[in-house]
């Protein structure tokens, strides 16, 4: 399929370089060093030669979501967000921008996040999990009360919201003691992402707020297939909810959340993604440099799904999802060709 748009693609500056060093074998580091910093080049050679049109862009992990300091953390997102939107620039037809926060302050996350989708015209934002603060043994997950004027503004500026992984922390990763291959994408990332999920759902968070849109990465880090059991569990009990949210859970996520493709390439967890969330709510991605884009492309492209879903979950949600009709003008005549 031509023409894709894929929206969990990576890129890195000097001061975020190495915290990618760890994803991969030590002979691996200078070829991954590379696809990070590359942006105008190698990188769209890839896109030409596998149908991708357009890539939205975002700071890799963890990066600002690790700088305890919080004017540290202000500035380095600041720092990256200028870098990212001079790329964009250059090449607004083949990327566009996720603007990267310092949620240690909700804030300065919110001033910061105004600035990139008014000024910069960035598409959304993409945070890497929870935040932490240096002189504070708490992490803060963005369902805590206050961020909930966070949460405000987002909806206000009506862009998307990309949570993305990190690992635990050291001191939280007892259940991994001796088995360190869990973590990072295995499987540590998909548990720590959708029990932050979980818990924007289960706060209330979208009865407050209820024109948000959440979107996760990797088929929705478990989530999809998990939703029917989180509502029924000891179904022959009758007991309310032990949460604020006014809603079951499978609600929230049907309603609020978009899933992408990256990392996780398998035509039989797309299908029963379809079928849980449905393909509007799909959308492509590769999780570049991490992962190839010959690899994610040459999958989705055979797919054994419909073709009028294809172009859904290839391109057109992104169009609608991200407000891309002033770049991308196609999207009736596809969905008509898709028909």
């Amino acid at each position: 399929m031509s023409g894709k748009i894929a929206l969990e693609e990576h890129f890195a500056i000097d001061e975020t370089l190495a915290d990618s060093a760890a994803f991969v074998p030590e002979a691996y580091w200078n070829e991954l060093r590379s696809r990070l910093i590359d942006i105008q080049d190698g990188r769209l050679r890839q896109m030409d030669a596998h149908g991708i049109e357009m890539m939205l862009l975002s700071l890799n992990a963890p990066a600002v979501q690790a700088v305890g300091d919080i004017q540290q953390a202000v500035e380095l997102a600041r720092r990256a967000n200028d870098f990212l939107a001079e790329q964009v620039v250059a090449r607004p037809d083949r990327f566009q921008g996720f603007a990267a926060l310092p949620m240690q302050d909700p804030d300065a996350a919110t001033e910061e996040l105004t600035r990139c989708v008014r000024d910069l015209g960035f598409r959304g934002a993409l945070v890497n999990g929870f935040s932490q603060i240096a002189d504070s043994e708490d992490l803060l997950y963005y369902d805590l009360p206050q961020y909930r004027p966070f949460w405000h503004a987002v909806e206000d500026l009506s862009v998307p919201f990309y949570l993305h992984p990190r690992n635990p922390l050291p001191a939280h990763s007892a259940i991994y003691a001796g088995h360190d291959w869990l973590m990072g994408p295995t499987w540590a990332f998909g548990q720590e992402t959708a029990v932050h999920a979980l818990r924007l759902m289960g706060s209330g968070l979208f009865d407050d707020y209820p024109d948000l849109r959440i979107i996760l990465g990797h088929m929705g880090e478990g989530l999809p297939y998990s939703m029917w059991r989180v509502d029924h569990r000891n179904a022959w009990v009758e007991t309310a909810p032990r949460y604020p949210a006014r809603r079951k859970i499978a609600d929230y996520f049907n309603e609020n959340f978009f899933i992408t493709t990256s990392g996780n390439f398998r035509t039989q967890t797309l299908i029963d993604a379809i079928l849980e969330i449905g393909a509007d709510r799909i959308l492509f991605s590769t999780d570049w440099p991490f992962e190839n884009i010959d690899h994610a492309s040459d999958w989705f492209d055979a797919a054994s799904i419909s073709e009028r879903d294809r172009r859904k979950i290839g391109r057109l949600n992104a169009i609608g999802l991200f407000g891309l009709e002033d770049l991308i003008s196609d999207a009736g005549a596809s969905l008509r060709a898709a028909e």
